[in-house]
Parts: structure tokens; C-alpha cells; sequence
């Protein structure tokens, strides 16, 4: 549940809205021109704006309906209406004045979930962040809409988005829709950074490449003594949050006590009214006769508890630690990998998500049996890159899911136009040896499930919020194209290609 420690207003991180968008130059893979994209088939005229248009019932049909990886229905039907898919079967008829789009297959929409897609450049690029930053303060769907229209084009229509990939720790990052920039869920997860290359310059203290006057330009590696420092304050920040935690529950807890026992004493009070009258009465009486001043006796009432100070980061770090919110954290070491899980197992209800794992597999065998998940963001293997150490390339997904582990597969916050590819990077994963069912279900339930709002998207459902996709073929095919891109419901117009 996501109801305990939420801010109040006042606590509300304040907003990175910068200098105006600009788009980040794409480090697409070469074959990113094969991404997922198409003619704008669906019955609807095509135009150049992606702004959902919200109309009348939708009725979806195809030859292939995958409701979720694995379970497929043949030559089925998808009634949408109010935003919401209202029935899905085999014998359904389109009600009057439904709009009917056709398709090959039909499936959930794709959802990156490592991305910075609807999000200003310069909130996405600061340092200045910290456990309390709310990313949707930073949402910018004018400024990046371009790029929000590439990524409904190619049937990416949910992120999970973050800002501050410079910062150690950069707070909530959200759930949105793409095509409107809409927020799903506003806290999906707690975003930090180990060891990961900083953006800028630096001094250049041993005379390599670099500017003018000693200073080196270009992404920054940070030495193995810092990374392991950074593990060691996101722990300590954990610790300072469960603490919070703990003082919040038993101030909480004496709370309810104290309560209980007002309520008992006016209970008491109130039962024992007539008598105590009649004693006072009595005792005024005698005290007239006797020529003395009655003494009242006051009631003293117990002190309230004292709430602890509210903290805006520690109540973040303790939503993080009670398993309320999952965290984040790029990672792609083994040894920061493995100095990470062992520092965080005693925060037995810590939901953790490693980004990256470019090693992962050194610690395969760590991370299943604590169950953590893995955002991997399939690459060529660089094994003279900056990670130096074993790159096993596109067959990672493969490899790790081979061992156990759950595995998403994002674009790796290498642009917001990156997530464009994310169908393709998906194909890649399996063309290395992923099972197409669980390469397709990393990119639509499985994020899902990971962020905590599978009870609305990632799957075909009765009831669910209708993000769904209608396409040419295979939806990890290059040669398919999108048809039809619904987003809460709304047919989303696309440029024809």
C-alpha cells in the first residue's frame, strides 16, 4: 500500500523546470532504423499530431490476441470503452457505433523501464537532487513532445522515467503514458546511482585527454574507493530511513494508546457523572456550613505523544525499506553488484531492481536468491569499455534468465528518444537467446508487476486501462508495424512513415 510517510505539500521537492527541451542526440544501435513504427492503418485519419483522440467504443480484432506472454487467444476481440477494456473473447460482436480496427496480432502496449522520456533535459542531467525529488515536477510534454510521438510511433506508449542520472540518488521516478506525457503513478520507485561515469568535466590529474588548463572533458569514471563510499551513504540512508520508520510506528502505536485511554476516561467520566455531582453538591454544602472554600480537584490529563520531526528524505527512505516503493539502482560492477546485495540484506523488505549489470553474472546466483530483478539494456559486448570486466553483450538477458533471475529490459537512460528502440532491443535479446515470451513479457507485464501498476496495464484484461497495441505481425518482429496505438483508451493519430 502506498499510504504511509507521503509528503505534505509543503515537503514537495521543488521544480527543475530549466532552460527550454532540447532532444538528446540518440545512441541507437545501427540497426535502430528496423524499430518498430508504420503507417497509421487503423481506420482513423493519419496526421502529425500524437494527442490521444478520445471517441466513441473501440472494438479491436486480430487473428492473434496475446493476452499475456504465453496465453494467446486466436481470432479474438477487445471492446474498449470509457478508456477501459471492458471484454475480451472469441465470440464478441461490436456494439453500434463502435469504431472497429484490424489487425494481425494485438497485445499490450511495450513499456520502458529504465527510461527519461517526458522529462526536461536539464532536470534530467542535474545533481542537484535527493531522496525527496519528485521527477514529475520536472514533466515537460510540450518541450519533448517530438520525442513522445517517436516513442507511441514504435508502440512504446508507458515508461518508467527518471531524472538526476548525475546524482547518487535522485528520488521518485513515475510511471507515464507517452503519447500525453500522463502520469500513471507518481512514486513507481526510488532512483540511485553506484559508480555510474558523470557527465561534465573534471580535473585531469594525470595529463590525459582533455581541455585547457588540466581539466578533462567528456563523461568522468569514478575511482572504486568512491564507488564503494557511494554504497555505504545509500546504506546509511537506508538505516537513517528504517529508523524513521521505526520511531514513526512507535509514536503511532502510543498514539492509539493514548487515545484509548482519553476515550476511557470520558467514558468514566460521563458513567460516574450523577454520582461526582451529587458528591460535589454534598461537599459544597459542608463547606458553607463550615465556613470554608471548596477544593476542586482538577483532572490532569496524560501529555500527548510527540510526533517525531518529519524529514522529507528519511520518510522517503522509509517508504524504500517497509518494501513500499521499489528502489532503483544503476549498478553494472560485480563488485559494486555484490557489495551492494551483501550491505542491503538486512533490510529484509527492501525491494531491489539493479539497472545496467553489465557483470551481473558474477553474482547470477545472489540476486535469485534474493529476488532481485534486473533492468538490462542489451549492447554489443565492449569488454575494453569503461566497466572492464567480463561483457557477455546481447546474450546478458539470456544468460541471467537462464540462471533465475527476473530480467526487464529498458534502453538505459541513454536518451529519451532511446526508448524508441526498445522493441528492437528486445528482438536483439532474443535473437541472443532469450525465449521471445519472456523477452516480450520484460517489456510489457513484467515492468508491470516490477513498478506496481499491473493491476491497470501490462496485459490484455477485462478491466484493465486499455494501453493496448494492434500490429502487422510479431510485435518483435522488425517487419511489423503499428497499426493502431491506444493509450488510456485513446486512439493515438500517427504520422504515416
Amino acid at each position: 500500500m502506498r499510504t504511509s510517510y507521503q509528503r505534505p505539500q509543503a515537503a514537495i521537492a521543488p521544480t527543475f523546470r530549466g532552460a527550454a527541451s532540447a532532444l538528446a542526440a540518440t545512441a541507437a544501435l545501427a540497426m535502430a532504423a528496423l524499430h518498430l513504427g508504420g503507417n497509421a492503418q487503423a481506420g482513423q485519419e493519419a496526421g502529425s499530431d500524437a494527442e490521444p483522440v478520445r471517441s466513441q467504443a473501440l472494438f479491436l480484432t486480430a487473428k492473434r490476441l496475446i493476452v499475456s506472454p504465453g496465453n494467446v487467444l486466436e481470432n479474438a476481440s477487445v471492446l474498449v470503452e470509457d478508456g477501459k477494456i471492458t471484454a475480451v473473447g472469441t465470440d464478441l460482436k461490436a456494439p453500434e457505433g463502435a469504431q472497429a480496427i484490424q489487425g494481425e496480432v494485438i497485445c499490450a502496449a511495450f513499456m520502458d523501464p529504465w527510461s527519461t522520456a517526458g522529462f526536461d533535459t536539464g532536470s534530467v542531467n542535474s545533481r542537484d537532487l535527493n531522496a525527496a525529488t519528485m521527477a514529475t515536477d520536472a514533466l515537460d510534454p510540450y518541450g519533448e513532445k517530438a520525442v513522445l510521438e517517436e516513442l507511441a510511433a514504435s508502440g512504446v506508449l508507458l515508461t518508467r522515467s527518471q531524472v538526476g542520472l548525475a546524482s547518487d540518488i535522485s528520488g521518485f521516478g513515475a510511471v507515464l503514458r507517452t503519447p500525453s506525457a500522463e502520469v500513471v503513478l507518481e512514486d513507481a520507485s526510488m532512483s540511485a546511482a553506484i559508480g555510474a561515469e558523470s557527465p561534465g568535466f573534471s580535473p585531469d590529474q594525470f595529463g590525459g585527454r582533455g581541455g585547457p588548463q588540466g581539466f578533462s572533458f567528456g563523461p568522468q569514471s569514478i575511482d572504486p574507493i568512491d564507488r564503494i563510499g557511494q554504497i555505504d551513504k545509500l546504506v546509511s540512508e537506508l538505516a537513517a530511513g528504517q529508523k524513521y520508520a521505526e520511531d514513526m510506528a512507535e509514536y503511532e502505536k502510543e498514539l492509539a494508546e493514548w487515545k484509548a485511554a482519553i476515550a476511557d476516561k470520558e467514558k468514566e467520566l460521563e458513567d460516574d457523572f450523577k454520582k461526582a455531582k451529587k458528591a460535589r453538591e454534598k461537599a459544597v454544602k459542608d463547606a458553607e456550613e463550615d465556613g470554608e472554600e471548596v477544593k476542586e480537584k482538577k483532572y490532569k490529563e496524560d501529555r500527548r505523544p510527540r510526533e517525531p520531526r518529519y524529514d522529507a528524505e528519511k520518510a522517503a527512505f522509509a517508504r524504500v525499506v517497509q518494501g513500499e516503493v521499489p528502489m532503483v539502482v544503476h549498478a553494472e560492477r560485480a563488485l559494486e553488484i555484490r557489495d551492494l546485495l551483501r550491505s542491503t540484506e538486512p533490510f529484509k523488505r527492501l525491494r531491489l531492481v539493479i539497472a545496467g549489470g553489465t557483470s551481473a553474472l558474477a553474482c547470477k546466483k545472489e540476486l535469485r536468491e534474493r529476488g532481485v530483478t534486473v533492468i538490462v539494456a542489451p549492447s554489443p559486448a565492449n569488454p575494453g569499455g569503461p566497466v572492464g570486466e567480463l561483457d557477455p553483450g546481447l546474450s546478458l538477458a539470456a544468460e541471467l534468465d537462464a540462471a533465475g533471475v527476473n530480467v526487464l529490459i529498458g534502453t538505459g537512460n541513454a536518451s529519451a528518444l532511446a526508448s524508441r528502440d526498445l522493441p528492437l532491443l528486445a528482438a536483439l535479446a532474443v535473437g541472443h537467446g532469450l525465449d521471445r515470451d519472456t523477452a516480450l513479457r520484460a517489456i510489457t507485464s513484467g515492468p508491470a508487476a516490477t513498478f506496481d501498476v499491473a493491476d491497470q496495464v501490462g496485459t490484455v484484461k477485462r478491466g484493465h486501462a486499455a494501453d493496448l497495441l494492434v500490429l502487422s505481425g510479431d510485435p518483435l518482429s522488425s517487419s511489423s508495424r503499428v497499426l493502431a496505438a491506444i493509450s488510456g483508451g485513446a486512439v493515438v493519430p500517427q504520422a504515416t512513415k
